[in-house]
């Protein structure tokens, strides 16, 4: 079945900000488009406002004053839910409640005809609860469009239990001529992109808890290591912290209160506190006018090592030992295959992040897993209180040598880039597993719809098959409660051989 003919008009029931900017999108892409909304007056309004976006895209030479102008009479404000008889699709923009929805669609299949696409754009609800309610329950889809829906290219298609793949196969041929990028998922708490995208909150938080660092220095490290846009404080004040912490309660209730969703308890307190970011001026970060921005840790400046010994191979960080050369100190190479170290001339390690921690080895430094270790401009550094003040003093120097800026954080094991790329990459294996979405369509969400550097599954070639596993499978023997367990679809991928699936011996 292929998109939705231009000539079909398109309703839309909720004018917020997310029922607006669908509007838009459909109105742009050429469709008669129908505003409703329960408050009399609201989708006047609400047309009014569209109408003026669409004056300033003629201002900034994206939109023809035709085009703007022929928009515009496509564009009608409909007094009661009758009026949007004749559509052939409506999408559903209004309370996250599921009582409401469920209302909502037994009201409209008794105005539209049978074959009309029905669609919700619930982020946090269960398309297939809500479309339990209908008498035909198979051309109800999610449409899950991420704000601002005008600009932002992902849509999550997504199918309930009793969608039929027609109408599933008309809604993402829809979005596609819309001049979206849908991505086809099943049912399941979050979808992907708030499935999969819990532990970059997560693990920031935790690492928090833990004192391992402080907000601004961990955001620092998201970034300038990991290639994050931003850090997971800074996103969350942004996206407001009472927002993403219902997203976050939501998916975890949705699992049974699975160990791997479990809420953050300092993120709670700041939501009951009343700071919740941007919107109310204080949220982890001092958002009033005057406030000063608190910088990260950033260590002191050191001598860098007259020498390093690499033992081993370093894995995913083997382009350190280039750098290292380049920067003019001597590499001595050890030939010892179970090594994945830098032995410095004080006699302490330094190593990749891996899930253990530094208190349980002598004289040992972790440095975090970076993006492109080339282009990292900050490494974050891990020691107990058993390494010697020299031999972190000789890592801080190393990592400056190679122009990078050097955060010390506390003795947490698998440090923050490395075991939040970890659990992304666990949840992204364990989605596929499930049937909840292909490899590419969870890259591409991921990509566009947290606009991550990487897919998890780019990001897991690149680390090498068995890298996220043994990392987790060391920060679960040392944190039994579920939260860091892999999971057996990661387990699997971790001990299959490089051949195709089936030919494997």
């Amino acid at each position: 079945m292929t998109a939705l003919d231009l000539s079909s008009p398109v309703a839309v029931v909720g004018t917020g900000t997310m029922g607006q900017g669908i509007a838009q999108v459909a109105l742009v892409a050429g469709h008669p488009v129908r505003l409703y909304d329960a408050l009399p007056g609201r989708a006047g309004e609400a047309a009014d406002a569209i109408g003026a976006r669409l004056d300033r895209l003629v201002e900034k030479d994206r939109l023809t004053a035709a085009d703007r102008d022929a928009a515009r009479a496509r564009l009608l404000p409909a007094g009661t839910l009758s009026e949007l008889a004749d559509c052939s699709l409506v999408v559903e923009a209004v309370l996250e409640r599921l009582d409401v929805k469920q209302d909502l669609f037994r009201e409209l299949e008794g105005i539209v005809d049978d074959d009309c696409l029905l669609a919700t754009n619930t982020s946090s609800l269960s398309v297939t609860a809500i479309g339990g309610a209908l008498r035909v329950p198979g051309r109800f889809v999610g449409l899950h469009f991420f704000n601002p829906a005008p600009l932002l290219p992902l849509v999550e298609v997504v199918s309930g239990f009793a969608t039929d793949v027609t109408y599933a196969t008309r809604a993402y041929e829809t979005a596609r001529a819309w001049g979206k990028t849908p991505v086809a998922c099943a049912d399941t708490p979050g979808f992907i992109v708030n499935r999969i995208a819990r532990p970059f909150y997560a693990e920031a938080f935790a690492v928090y808890e833990a004192q391992g660092a402080d907000p601004a220095t961990i955001d620092a490290v998201l970034r300038e290591s990991g290639g994050f846009r931003m850090g997971a404080f800074e996103l969350t004040d942004l996206i407001g912290q009472d927002v993403n912490e219902s997203v976050t309660r939501s998916v975890w209730e949705s699992f049974f209160q699975d160990a791997r969703f479990t809420p953050s308890l300092a993120q709670r307190r700041l939501v009951e506190s009343g700071r919740l970011g941007r919107k109310t001026g204080h949220g982890w970060y001092d958002h009033r006018d005057g406030a000063e921005r608190p910088e990260p840790d950033t260590a002191e400046k050191r001598l860098p090592p007259a020498y390093v010994v690499a033992e081993g191979d370093l894995g995913p960080a083997g382009d350190l030992l280039a750098l290292i050369r380049e920067a003019g100190i001597p590499v001595r190479d050890e030939d010892d295959d179970n090594g994945t170290r830098l032995v410095l001339p004080s006699g302490g390690q330094l190593a990749l992040a891996d899930g253990q921690t530094s208190v349980e080895f002598r004289d040992v430094v972790y440095f975090d897993l970076a993006l492109d270790y080339r282009k990292a401009t900050r490494i974050a550094l891990s020691a107990s209180q058993d390494t010697s003040p020299q031999t972190l003093a000789e890592a801080i120097g190393l990592f400056q040598a190679l122009g990078k800026q050097v955060s010390v954080i506390g003795d947490v094991p698998g440090m923050i880039v490395a075991r939040t790329v970890a659990r992304i990459i666990d949840l992204a294996h364990d989605a596929v597993a499930k049937g909840v979405a292909t490899e590419e369509d969870i890259d591409t969400a991921m990509r566009l719809g947290v606009n991550y550097p990487l897919g998890p599954f780019e990001w897991s070639r690149r680390l090498g098959r068995s890298w996220a596993y043994a990392l987790l499978d060391d920060l679960h023997l040392r944190d039994p409660s579920g939260r860091y367990a892999p999971s057996l679809a990661l387990y699997r991928h971790a001990h299959a051989s490089d051949k195709r699936e089936g030919t494997a011996s």
